[in-house]
């Protein structure tokens, strides 16, 4: 096995993630089988718990892992399927560690961070790079390593000093270091400084850990005097040193890695070029340069809770891109905070209210993604009443799902006080109950979580079109309430069709309104599927018999 590893120094934020999935496609299109691996550093088990304002979008795996949103980049980009132990944190290998000394596998021993932890961390890298994620039988060629966090970060420390060992017993023909840094420009002087990565670098080469690439983050191309700077003073080779600078779109990353011979020195360094060819990139060029070249667009209106922070939604963002780009569209999101859209905003924020409203009227087509808590559910509420009252195409998402069918139940059926128990534990009208097998006393992995099919119930809705006539398609699903089935049968006979459930036909898990253009609802996140090259069904459409699809509907 060979191993890249991606570190990163100066600040947080440079894109390692984007960085690794680049160098991960570079590689692929050499003709290698490439796997990744995110190592977070802090303590929690999964990203399951986290706040998507702390953290980002929780994106989920087929096996129903929680991990960090750079899995996600990972799988659009590579075009794998990942696992749960795909993503190393802290609190994972300490779980391990504790539960082998309870067991009283470390024979009496003190059990330390050296060598225990390390140890630990080694073995669950070695043993995860070899399990196939590609579909293929047998290891993959390399494994793209991203450590999280900065270089220096006390959480990372374990980390850095397993990864020095990893490098060390594996050999130097196995092992490449890429390390991401900041060339900054300060505004008086606009100079390009190059201060920060020597420090960074510096600090790396103190922990037993020597770059061979810089991967140099940049608004601007670097010049020559910058390179031969960063060269003599952090020991890489000029050629070595990589220069990623601003882009019209990310799919111009392995593109620019590329024509820099990025996959030379890294091949060189572990001993592929034999096996290697030349990286073939026509797609990736052809799907960056349709992008560039777009002039149309699409106002799609994004209804939601954590708008203040859009990587809450990178995967529903993503989805949206492959699908416009595939129609030959730009996607142009107006974000709404869903609270903006309530009465109670048009007297404490008039002017959020207005704006909200307006942007809501404006827009081509409307998208509820999912979400947990009772704040700005009324919002969505509106808006989903709008777009199902007026015609415009909507899309709802788990809690989009749910929300259509509250306000369903309310706007049509006359059920003032429908709700999901989520959100109001009394209400006499539970349209959304709680799933039986879920716990009610532990937050972290008890969802229902991950891959499960979804059989259609007729071939003759929209959903079944989108997904080829398919009898059924299996989506990765995230969600601890679900419609209640009590409530189908009156829902039904007012309009509302649940043409999607799942194999015991009780828990519902498509809704259409076929009298609607468009008006879907999903409890599973289709989004987590979405690949540039294969855009998610439900986000682009094709084969309706209307031709009135989520995106081009109304555009």
């Amino acid at each position: 096995m060979k191993y890249v590893l991606i570190s990163g120094g100066v600040v947080s934020g440079l894109g390692k993630g984007v960085t690794a999935s680049s160098i991960g496609v570079v590689l692929k299109a050499c003709g290698l089988r490439v796997t990744s691996i995110k190592i977070d550093p802090y303590l929690n088990i999964d990203a399951g718990t986290m706040s998507p304002f702390e953290h980002g979008e929780v994106f989920v795996l087929d096996d129903g892992g929680e991990v960090d949103l750079d899995l996600g980049n990972y799988e659009r980009f590579l075009d794998v399927t990942l696992t749960k132990d795909n993503n190393i944190t802290t609190g994972k290998i300490y779980q391990s560690v504790l539960e082998k000394e309870r067991r009283g596998d470390y024979l009496g021993k003190t059990v330390q961070v050296v060598p225990h932890i390390t140890d630990a961390i080694k073995d669950w890298v070695q043993s995860v790079a070899a399990i196939p994620v590609d579909g293929q039988e047998g290891p993959a060629d390399v494994c793209v390593i991203e450590l999280g966090g900065t270089v220096g970060d006390i959480e990372s420390m374990p980390f850095i000093e397993a990864l020095r060992q990893l490098s060390f017993s594996v050999g130097p023909d196995n092992f490449c270091l890429i390390h991401v840094s900041l060339i900054p420009v300060l505004g008086v002087v606009g100079e390009q400084k190059t201060k920060p990565t020597q420090h960074s670098v510096r600090e790396l080469r103190a922990l037993g850990l020597t770059p061979h690439l810089l991967a140099c983050r940049s608004a601007e191309p670097l010049l020559q005097n910058t390179k031969d700077k960063l060269s003599q003073f952090c020991h890489v080779p000029v050629e070595n040193i990589l220069n990623i600078h601003d882009v019209p779109n990310i799919w111009h990353i392995p593109l620019l890695l590329r024509n820099q011979n990025a996959h030379h020195s890294i091949l060189q360094q572990l001993n592929l070029l034999e096996k290697a060819t030349s990286p073939a990139l026509q797609q990736w060029t052809k799907m960056a340069e349709t992008y560039d070249n777009i002039t149309d667009s699409v106002k799609i209106a994004m209804v939601g809770k954590y708008v203040g922070l859009t990587d809450s939604y990178l995967s529903v963002i993503k989805a949206l891109l492959h699908a416009c780009v595939a129609l030959s569209l730009r996607p142009s999101i107006d974000w709404i905070a869903a609270s903006d859209l309530e009465d109670d905003s048009a007297k404490s924020t008039p002017q959020a209210y207005a704006t909200a409203w307006e942007t809501l009227k404006r827009a081509n087509c409307v998208l509820v993604p999912g979400g947990f808590g009772d704040r700005g559910v009324k919002g969505m509420m509106l808006a989903a009443k709008y777009a199902r009252e007026n015609n415009v195409p909507y899309l709802g998402i788990c809690l989009g799902m749910q929300i259509s069918v509250i306000e369903f139940a309310r706007s049509v059926l006359g059920l003032e006080r429908a709700n999901s128990v989520e959100f109001d534990a009394q209400t006499p009208n539970p349209v959304v109950i709680f799933m039986p097998e879920g716990s009610r006393t532990h937050m972290g992995s008890t969802m229902r979580l991950g891959s499960r099919r979804t059989l259609l119930q007729t071939p003759d809705c929209i959903t079944s079109k989108l997904y080829g006539n398919s009898a059924y398609v299996d989506e990765r699903h995230r969600h601890r309430y679900e419609v209640n089935p009590d409530v189908i049968r009156t829902l039904e006979e007012a309009g509302l069709k649940f043409v999607g459930k799942d194999e015991t036909g009780n828990r519902m898990e498509i809704l259409e309104l076929p009298s609607h253009p468009y008006y879907v609802g999903v409890q599973f996140h289709p989004e987590f599927k979405s690949r540039p090259a294969r855009p998610s069904a439900l986000f682009l459409g094709s084969g309706h018999s209307q031709n009135c699809l989520f995106i081009t509907c109304n555009s």
